[in-house]
Formats: structure tokens, sequence, C-alpha cells
């Protein structure tokens, strides 16, 4: 089973990359592959100019396209997600989250920014064609804690009781999909993931 974890922030340090962390350490743990990718890897000359071409988007593609699952955990600006992060998603097939279980998070400074979840990054990764689409996850900013040198970010009991739950619903229906890949190319692929961006 695969999943891609696909960060927006444009930030190193970054709440919703803390919750997308949480995520794939989570899901590790369930024995599921998952691959990171966050938009700052990307040249952003690849983004600004569209360049399907790009070795970097190519291969961001071809993940995607194998994968089961997509997690994209992306900050709120200006009631809407990461702009970054449309690009990216713009670079994508049009359907090529058909077939896929997709759980949406993202943060924010107040609970204000909540709706932008639903009336902003749903409806483009629904333009996708994304399969099933989880109810995702909203986290004020206060209730995520950076960690400092060996102490581990911390979350709010109610953001991380939440989490859990989100993340075993997302994994309940990634095992209810069917199995269509050769394990031997996902293998040969996930290798060549680690090596790149």
């Amino acid at each position: 089973m695969l999943v891609v974890s696909l960060g927006g922030s444009p930030s190193v340090r970054s709440r919703s990359g803390v919750l997308l962390e949480r995520g794939k350490q989570w899901l590790q743990h369930k024995g599921v592959e998952v691959v990171t990718f966050q938009v700052r890897d990307f040249p952003a000359e690849d983004l600004l100019h569209a360049r399907f071409d790009s070795p970097h988007v190519l291969h961001f593609i071809e993940l995607v396209s194998k994968a089961d699952g997509l997690i994209v955990a992306t900050p709120v600006y200006k009631a809407s997600f990461s702009g970054a992060l449309k690009t990216l998603l713009d670079l994508l097939p049009e359907r090529a989250l058909s077939n896929k279980v997709v759980l949406p998070v993202a943060t924010g400074g107040s609970i204000a920014h909540m709706l932008a979840v639903d009336y902003a990054l749903k409806p483009v990764l629904a333009s996708l064609k994304a399969q099933e689409m989880l109810q995702g996850i909203f986290a004020d900013d206060s209730q995520i804690a950076y960690g400092e040198g060996s102490v581990a970010a911390q979350l709010a009991p109610a953001l991380e009781q939440r989490l859990e739950s989100a993340l075993e619903e997302f994994h309940a229906f990634l095992l209810r999909r069917p199995q269509t890949h050769d394990p031997a190319l996902l293998t040969q692929s996930l290798r060549s993931a680690r090596w790149s961006i």
C-alpha cells in the first residue's frame, strides 16, 4: 500500500508539516509505505512556468498515479490554501486522484479559517476526481507546539484524538481498495523516490 504525503507550506517550520509528519509516522507503523513531497522542494521555475515536463514534476505525477491514497496538508492564508500548493496540484492530470482516498488537512491562525478546507481545498481535490474524500481536519495554530531540540512537537489532546480518528478512517478506506500494483515496480519507484527532490 502506498500513500503520497503532500505538504503545501513554503516554510520549513510549519504546523501543517507537523501534522503531516504525525500522519506519516502513524501510517508507517501500520505498514503503509509513505512518500513525502513538499512544495518548497520543487524548483520555483517549474511551478511558476507550469513545466509539465520537469523531472521533479514527472516523478511526483508518477508516484501519485501509483498511490492508493493522498494526504494533503496546508496552512491557510487569506481564507484559502497555499498558492504554491495550488500551482503544484494544477500540474496533475485531470483524473489524477481517481480511485484514490484523500485526506485534506489544514492549519490556520483561528477557527475563522476552518471553512477553507471545504470551500477552497476540497473543490480542487474533487476536480481531480478523488474517489473518496474524507471529512478532513482543521487545526488552530494554538493547538500545535513546535518541537525544540530533542523535544518532539506537541498536539493539544483534542487535536491528537481527531487526527488519530481521521487516520483510522483513512486507513480503513485504504484497506478496502483493490490492490492493483505490481510490487516490483512499486518498490523500484519508491527506491527512486528516496533519491529525488
